[in-house]
């Protein structure tokens, strides 16, 4: 059995701006309240910094901001999902958590890409789940760093590991 078959098809979803979207559970490590955030000069907008998790330094994402949405102002209820994916640590701040869903494989269609005059949230989704008559749109994570941010993250990530003996 093993816990690949309790985490098979299920999905950790959440509400930025209008639309639900969708995690695999698997990439989900944690999920946090929010927490102060260390800014990073010269990074891209969305990337709004790192924060210290248990002496681990992990960058995070305004996932509003990354899909051309309206910044939202943060609350008690903004938290923050800590993603680990291709040996990447990244957390993304979402407005709020909804639910963890199980969306059966036969429920998971295609990203269709016409009828959107803006296809930048696209870029990032590569299926749509769905639940009962709801639509969650399934995130690559992989998507969600272009590559220049991957190559500053990863070494943020091996700034980590090297210098934990201080």
């Amino acid at each position: 059995m093993g816990e690949f078959d309790t985490q098979k098809g299920k999905y950790v979803t959440f509400k930025s701006g209008n639309e639900y979207f969708g995690l695999k559970i698997e990439y989900v490590s944690e999920i946090i309240g929010f927490q102060e955030i260390t800014e990073i000069p010269e990074s891209e907008d969305y990337i709004k910094g790192l924060i210290n998790l248990r002496g681990k330094i992990i960058p995070v994402i305004d996932v509003r901001i990354r899909f051309k949405q309206e910044p939202f102002e943060y609350t008690d209820r903004t938290c923050i999902i800590v993603i680990e994916f291709n040996n990447l640590v990244v957390g993304l701040i979402v407005e709020k958590i909804a639910e963890v869903v199980e969306i059966q494989e036969e429920n998971i269609l295609p990203s269709p890409s016409i009828g959107r005059a803006d296809k930048s949230q696209n870029k990032y989704v590569y299926a749509i789940g769905k639940v009962g008559d709801d639509v969650k749109l399934l995130l690559d994570p992989d998507r969600l760093l272009n590559d220049e941010d991957k190559t500053v993250l990863e070494k943020v990530s091996e700034d980590n590991t090297e210098e934990g003996e201080e």
